[in-house]
């Protein structure tokens, strides 16, 4: 499974990133390739202790972690999954500037590929280091594939 963390899985990302247009046509969804650029940016925050959202009650975490291994294992997502609320992004978004602040992310994520450890996720638990980097990348692969980059 390609991670984040790799130089070359990361170099890649990036290159797609570079690729993606503002009128990028997607495959499948309702968001526009800005708002999917928005919506990518909430994981890699939450990686990075840089957005934390409410925790899920006992219920949902259990509902979660049925399917914790789903996100960083070698299977593609599947088109059309459900996301957060949070990330659901219901408003126009800049193109340039949302593709920037992922871009910087994105190297931020990859530059924690020595550390050890992230924080834990607040609706899934603690992740390995193989782990977060494995479930970014899949994200960002699921939107860019989305919309055909």
């Amino acid at each position: 499974m390609q991670s984040l963390f790799d130089p070359t899985s990361y170099q890649e990302i990036l290159s797609r990133l570079e690729q993606l247009q503002s009128d990028s046509a997607r495959q499948w969804g309702t968001m526009d390739a800005s708002q999917m650029l928005w919506h990518c940016q909430g994981p890699l925050k939450i990686s990075l202790g840089e957005l934390k959202p409410d925790k899920p009650n006992v219920f949902m975490r259990a509902m979660f972690s049925l399917f914790k291994s789903s996100l960083y294992n070698d299977k593609p997502w599947k088109p059309g999954l459900p996301t957060s609320k949070e990330f659901v992004a219901t408003e126009a978004k800049d193109f340039e500037s949302e593709k920037e602040s992922l871009a910087k992310l994105i190297e931020g994520f990859h530059a924690k590929r020595d550390t050890g450890s992230l924080p834990p996720h607040p609706m899934f638990g603690d992740f390995t280091m193989p782990q977060w980097g494995q479930m970014q990348y899949k994200h960002l692969d699921h939107h860019f594939r989305q919309f055909g980059v």
